[in-house]
């Protein structure tokens, strides 16, 4: 019987050809699973040096501001609480209030406008105690001069050096709030306005040299971290409240 080449060559061929498409088969899997090896190993680093990032934040707090435990005649005191919060009012005060805002807020300065006298009459009557949650966020809109972080510097400053004169000068850092989009109020007339209120020289030499720059910083990004999406954002014994109704809701955990 005579053989067929033509079908051996056939066979050949086909075999050759399944050979050829499982190597690439191979080729193929390998390939994925190396890029799949290396998104894994990149997705790993990412995570990493995030937390690396935050934890050098957390660690690279700057000197940490604090108030003397001394009480005005009227038995007020000051203290920075662990959030970065400057709290203003008496150590039995019933009801804390947490303020958390901007000075170079739009919006804040509006609450401040309704809600100042409310919250200056609150802890003067020791019906509730006042936390100044005071962040810098809104530094891109003092064209590069970083307005909103050197005044969150000052608020420290100024709480540091007396703290019964606190209130009286956010009110009136309010008054002179700069427009977004301006270079903001320089350091001379950060000073100058805590000297209108009866804050001396002391403050000078710590609103100049930023002091507490990096405490405002890792502050802010705390609050963003706690879930604080927009300022001003107002607590009254932790809950969240609007604050059109701060009064009735001050009135009501007073009861």
């Amino acid at each position: 019987m005579s053989k067929n080449p033509a079908g051996r060559k056939t066979s050949s061929a086909l075999a050759q050809a399944k050979r050829t498409d499982r190597n690439r088969n191979i080729l193929i899997q390998a390939v994925v699973a190396v890029v799949l090896i290396g998104l894994i190993a990149a997705i790993g680093i990412g995570i990493a040096v995030k937390k690396s990032d935050k934890d050098e934040a957390a660690a690279d707090q700057g000197p940490t501001p604090s108030i003397a435990a001394t009480a005005s005649p009227s038995g007020i005191t000051g203290s920075i609480t662990d959030n970065g919060s400057i709290r203003i009012g008496k150590p039995d005060a019933k009801v804390t209030v947490r303020v958390v805002a901007d000075l170079q807020c739009p919006a804040c300065k509006a609450f401040e406008a309704a809600n100042g006298q409310v919250l200056e009459d609150a802890v003067n009557s020791g019906t509730a105690a006042v936390e100044y949650n005071i962040i810098s966020f809104l530094d891109r809109a003092s064209g590069g001069a970083e307005y909103s972080s050197r005044a969150a510097n000052a608020s420290y400053c100024v709480a540091q050096a007396d703290p019964a004169k606190y209130q009286t000068w956010l009110s009136t850092m309010y008054e002179q709030q700069p427009a977004e989009g301006t270079s903001g109020l320089t350091d001379d007339q950060l000073i100058e306005i805590a000297k209108s209120v009866g804050y001396t020289d002391e403050v000078s030499g710590c609103v100049r040299d930023r002091t507490y720059d990096k405490f405002v910083k890792a502050k802010t990004q705390e609050a963003f971290d706690g879930g604080i999406q927009s300022t001003p954002s107002v607590f009254v014994n932790g809950q969240q409240v609007n604050p059109s109704g701060l009064a009735q809701a001050i009135a009501a955990a007073a009861q």
